[in-house]
């Protein structure tokens, strides 16, 4: 098999994947929505709903990252899909807050596990000079799976229920899972594991260790302050239209165009990040999402809303893509699941206090305005963490 073919492989399977996960956080986004009319939710429990995921995430990369280095990348792939699929799928007949609940926990542990250990992969895959662009691309399927799940949630929930819609987005998964059967393992890790046992420990302290110690703060103040930004904001966006007067199919219609944005906000950073490099196009992206976010919190007309909600979209999905790329390029091949695993962890707190203090701050009766402020502020500081800590690694070699 050519090496373009074997990449284009690796990208369509582990890309496959990575859009389901999308298309399920995505559509809760809108679900929440609906959630909130049928059983009368108040916004405190809305923010639990996304908290809980998130709390499932920070656990699943954890865990599943320390295992990536113990058992192999692929492995941990396919355990965490089953995980995910077969917990969206149930949570289609639950009747209770506390059972939703409980699933969205064990769903979030799947997706929290698969994305740091699909970019790993795939960073240990592919040549040097086109890593971060074939990293963005696999990013670039969150993107098709926000817009499944728009479309979804748009023709679906109003006329079938969100039950459906769930139903849905658990179905593509199983296809993942049998594709990742002929899914070939990382042969950086394979290398590093015939030629060396390591404990989970002893890998937990070199991530710190002080060859490493500087770019692992960075990572970790730069999670927090994207998942907390991404999370607090886009699990509340179809909320927040209903908040500002706009009916729930108006809303969901809205955030559909929203959403398009994002395509070609990965598209740019798969195109840049080889010519002008990781940080430079981290900075950019941040600082762009920072202030979209503060007019969006401004804006009053629906011109304005949509006009910096897509912004908003194509910024900061951009600066996920560039986040993917850059994270593996921090740790060498017998600590980069690991080390990758545990900023994406430490994030996803970000990602458990964002839609928390929302629901807070909503309840409150703080306006929209002040709420985005505070993200807007979060993202300024991810992006001084990587202007002033982290380091240029464009087509370097991975150790």
């Amino acid at each position: 098999m050519s090496q373009d073919v074997s990449r284009n492989k690796l990208l369509w399977i582990a890309g496959l994947g990575w859009l389901f996960d999308a298309m399920d956080v995505g559509m809760l986004s809108f679900i929440l929505a609906a959630l909130q009319k049928e059983w009368g939710l108040t916004a405190e429990q809305m923010g639990w709903i996304g908290s809980v995921n998130s709390i499932g995430m920070a656990v699943g990369a954890l865990v599943f990252g320390l295992l990536a280095d113990r058992i192999g990348r692929k492995q941990v792939f396919i355990i965490t899909l089953l995980l995910f699929s077969i917990g969206s799928g149930l949570s289609a007949f639950a009747t209770t807050l506390t059972v939703f609940l409980i699933l969205r926990f064990f769903i979030g542990m799947g997706l929290g596990g698969e994305l740091p250990v699909a970019s790993t992969l795939v960073s240990e895959s592919v040549p040097a000079h086109e890593r971060g662009k074939v990293v963005v691309l696999l990013e670039s399927f969150w993107a098709g799976g926000w817009l499944l799940a728009a479309l979804i949630s748009f023709f679906i929930i109003p006329t079938y229920g969100w039950q459906m819609a769930l139903i849905l987005g658990a179905l593509p998964a199983l296809y993942a899972i049998y594709l990742r059967i002929n899914l070939p393992d990382s042969q950086k890790f394979i290398a590093v594991k015939t030629a060396e046992r390591r404990s989970v420990w002893r890998n937990i302290a070199d991530v710190w260790a002080k060859p490493y110690a500087k770019q692992t703060t960075m990572l970790w103040i730069l999670w927090f302050a994207v998942v907390f930004s991404y999370y607090g904001m886009f699990l509340w966006l179809p909320s927040v239209m209903v908040m500002k007067g706009f009916s729930l199919i108006k809303s969901f219609e809205y955030v559909l165009i929203m959403t398009l944005a994002q395509l070609p906000g990965y598209f740019s950073v798969a195109w840049l990040i080889e010519r002008i490099g990781r940080k430079a196009v981290l900075i950019i992206y941040l600082v762009g999402t920072a202030l979209s976010a503060y007019f969006f919190g401004n804006a009053e007309s629906v011109a304005m809303l949509v006009t910096f909600g897509a912004l908003l979209s194509f910024f900061n999905l951009g600066a996920w893509g560039a986040l993917y790329a850059y994270t593996p390029e921090q740790y060498p091949t017998v600590i980069r699941a690991t080390g990758a695993g545990m900023a994406a962890s430490f994030g996803r707190i970000g990602g458990i206090l964002g839609p928390l203090l929302v629901g807070y701050l909503v309840a409150q009766k703080v306006s929209i305005t002040m709420i985005f402020a505070v993200f807007c502020i979060a993202i300024f500081i991810g992006a001084l963490a990587v202007l002033f800590l982290g380091k240029e690694t464009k087509q370097q070699e991975l150790a």
